[in-house]
């Protein structure tokens, strides 16, 4: 280790308002564990001796495997098999690494360059923490949140003018919520952003009405005559977001429910099918009342 270089221990031992940008780069964590994790994944994609796999992906093949490892994280944190979670993010920190190793091939980027963005963003976000800026000892958290959002629509409106040049396209509160992510996770944040700047309900009742009115518009696409299935797509759409809406304000986050409700589901059908065995009958051989009168008893046994 040079004399230049501060070891990881150290840098832990500053205190926030020490830190910045500058000191706190890329070039301090070059003596951390990551180093062999790049070294591996440039091993991987060379040219000769690389693996056939790795070398034949592109930013967008990998793409699939990020989004699966994120929901690994996810699902072991709400597990909590917390046991497990330093190998789920070790695979989701690969897909970083990954990245990074085809930016760097391609002269875009590299690890570094991660490093340092992300970086220059938090002490950037965090003014109160990292700056000059001073915030009451009982700030809230809306507050605090409040500032972040001003930070991030200035950010946005800086993106905007370096895009456009002299004539810029009109900045929207709903820029830069990213279309790939799940449509529960993008609906609830674009009615975030919009309500911040108050379009919103702030009473819970016409956000439930709201969804009554939206499943009767559902029902009268269905029982129209004709049914066109592209408008019962769009009613249900519609509907959807009417419920994100009320999760939204009843501080739920739809995608994390709707995942335990599928959980629950599973849970309980799988007890259907163990008092199906029981009697030796094929599910299919079952009348709905039959497996409906298991489904009751599995969960009167989660009651108990």
């Amino acid at each position: 280790m040079t004399s230049h270089t501060r070891s990881s221990s150290s840098i832990s031992e500053l205190s926030a308002k020490e830190l910045s940008a500058k000191e706190l780069s890329a070039k301090e964590l070059s003596v951390t564990d990551v180093a062999p994790l790049l070294k591996i994944m440039e091993k991987l994609r060379d040219p000769q001796t690389g693996c056939p796999w790795d070398k034949a992906q592109t930013f967008h093949t990998i793409v699939p495997f990020t989004l699966e490892e994120a929901y690994e994280v996810a699902d072991t944190i709400e597990r909590l098999a917390l046991d497990e979670l330093p190998d789920e993010l070790g695979d989701l920190l690969f897909q970083v690494v990954f990245y990074c190793q085809l930016g760097k091939e391609q002269g875009r980027f590299d690890f570094s360059t991660v490093v340092n963005k992300i970086i220059d963003k938090l002490t950037r976000r965090h003014p109160h923490v990292f700056g000059d800026a001073i915030f009451e000892a009982d700030a809230s958290s809306q507050q605090m949140k409040a500032n972040w959002e001003a930070i991030k629509a200035n950010e946005r409106q800086q993106k905007a003018l370096a895009a456009g040049g002299a004539s810029p396209s009109p900045v929207s509160v709903l820029d830069d919520i990213a279309r790939a992510q799940p449509a529960l996770s993008r609906s609830i944040k674009i009615q975030q952003r919009v309500a911040r700047v108050g379009f919103d309900w702030p009473e819970l009742e016409p956000v439930v009405a709201k969804i009554h009115e939206e499943i009767d518009e559902v029902l009268a696409e269905v029982n129209h005559t004709t049914l066109n299935q592209a408008n019962v797509q769009a009613e249900m759409g519609d509907l959807l977001f009417a419920v994100v809406n009320l999760a939204r304000h009843l501080k739920v986050d739809p995608e994390q429910a709707l995942r335990q409700a599928n959980d629950k589901f599973e849970r309980r059908f799988q007890g259907v099918e163990a008092f199906a065995r029981q009697n030796n009958k094929a599910l299919e051989a079952h009348s709905l009342e039959e497996l409906d009168a298991y489904w009751d008893m599995v969960k009167a046994q989660e009651s108990r």
